[in-house]
């Protein structure tokens, strides 16, 4: 364990309070020079048992990585929907290549993002909330309050849309990088959104229509090394709450995804970036595309671990929400009933992020 207070002595709700209240983060206890991790860090036995090297990883296995080269020829685009459509049915994770991202882009996002974690702790502390705001925030682990027990990372959280959080409010260091990503981000959202609409058969714009596009949460995740890494995780295991996520990854790796009963590394692939699918989309194509469980080791390298990742969610968020009717036959019935977006969000912050999420709520 990582402490030797006797169960009796020990109070969590206190200590998680009192690293909370200090905003020093995950960063600021590695440069305090600790050698064993906060006990409310440390996670149950029956996770852990599941993080041994080589219990339960298929390192036989692959996801697929789809090139977009030529999207806009008629020959390759109906190649790339086919490729798409599988992914998203089977793994629901992919690895796109020749995206039109510039590289240059990507590389000075993610170092922007680092930079900002690495600032001094009276520097990110001012960005520290976790109440509604100016849309940006810097916190470790947003279900700290919540979850049995925390992950080793911390977060910088930033509203894109539908109204980007306020040019002023955006740390300087990061601030003309993620306004550029986001820029890029909108126009291969737009893309990434089109060819999964053509795998479902449904009209390109359909999910642009929806406003699917509107709604972006840009999150910067700092893993810094851990000095006990068999103790805890990066991220427990979950699927995410959005219609598709976009993730930008370093070359430290980490991430698994879930694929059956087995766990499968996400191989960080040079200029490459990996879209998910989510829950819900996962409801909206009725199940025909599979939001995937996924998670993040507690990372033992000496370099941290920084990853982007952006939440394409519904803007409109009182409209109701269900499988689309075009995908509903008596041949395949709708599987969730209707709900909005609103409450779907609302239940998701109100609960522990751990395993399959909320789309079981809503199944009929």
């Amino acid at each position: 364990m990582a402490t030797n207070v006797n169960d009796e002595e020990y109070d969590r709700v206190k200590e998680v309070k009192q690293f909370d209240e200090s905003k020093i983060g995950v960063k600021g206890l590695v440069d305090s020079g600790i050698t064993t991790i906060p006990r409310f860090f440390v996670h149950p036995p029956d996770v852990l048992s599941q993080l041994k090297p080589g219990s339960k990883t298929r390192p036989d296995l692959v996801i697929p990585t789809i090139d977009l080269s030529g999207v806009d020829s008629h020959h390759n685009r109906s190649l790339i929907v086919d490729q798409i459509r599988q992914a998203c049915s089977s793994f629901g994770f992919f690895q796109i290549i020749n995206h039109g991202v510039p590289l240059g882009v990507l590389d000075r996002t993610i170092e922007s993002i680092k930079g900002f974690h690495e600032e001094p702790t009276e520097t990110k502390a001012r960005f520290y909330t976790r109440g509604p705001g100016t849309g940006v925030s810097y916190i470790s682990n947003v279900d700290l309050y919540n979850s049995k027990a925390a992950s080793w990372r911390d977060t910088l959280y930033l509203r894109m849309g539908p109204k980007m959080a306020d040019h002023d409010q955006i740390p300087e260091i990061c601030r003309n990088e993620v306004i550029e990503w986001d820029r890029e981000i909108k126009r291969l959202g737009e893309v990434l959104s089109g060819l999964m609409c053509e795998g479902l058969g449904v009209e390109t714009w359909r999910l642009k229509e929806m406003t699917c596009l509107e709604g972006r949460t840009m999150v910067g995740h700092y893993y810094p090394k851990c000095p006990q890494p068999d103790l805890t995780v990066g991220a427990v295991y979950h699927t995410d709450a959005d219609v598709f996520t976009v993730l930008q990854q370093d070359n430290v790796g980490g991430l698994q995804v879930k694929y059956g009963e087995d766990w499968v590394d996400v191989k960080p692939v040079p200029g490459a970036l990996i879209i998910n699918v989510g829950d819900l989309l996962q409801i909206i194509s009725n199940e025909v595309y599979k939001s995937a469980e996924h998670r993040v080791l507690a990372n033992s390298s000496h370099e941290p671990r920084v990853s982007i990742a952006v939440f394409f969610n519904v803007g409109n968020r009182d409209d109701l929400c269900g499988p689309l009717p075009e995908l509903i036959s008596s041949e395949k019935p709708a599987l969730y009933r209707q709900f909005t977006v609103t409450d779907f969000m609302t239940r998701f912050f109100k609960t522990e992020v751990d395993g399959k999420s909320l789309s079981n709520y809503y199944k009929l």
